[in-house]
């Protein structure tokens, strides 16, 4: 399944991240939980949680209905907000 997940990332998710230097990375599935963690542009941009939660989760729970949560492991406090210089 991860090899799935990896491919609609790859596909939807990532080529719009990418536009704004950020990329996400599957870190494990457990019991219907998928464990991401956002880096670059994302990590610190106080719009991740809406992009996580409206964007990625929604588009994984659609495709993959097995997976009940999305898990953000993103360490936002270690990061730079992109939109602030």
């Amino acid at each position: 399944m991860i090899r799935k997940i990896e491919s609609l990332l790859d596909e939807q998710i990532r080529p719009a991240l990418a536009a704004h230097g950020g990329n996400v990375e599957v870190i494990d599935i457990d019991n219907g939980k998928l464990f991401l963690k956002l880096s670059g542009g994302c990590q610190g941009c106080s719009s991740s949680s809406a992009t996580l939660k409206d964007g990625i989760e929604r588009l994984i729970k659609e495709t993959f209905p097995e997976i009940e949560e999305v898990i953000d492991l993103t360490d936002h406090d270690s990061g730079d907000n992109p939109y602030f210089s």
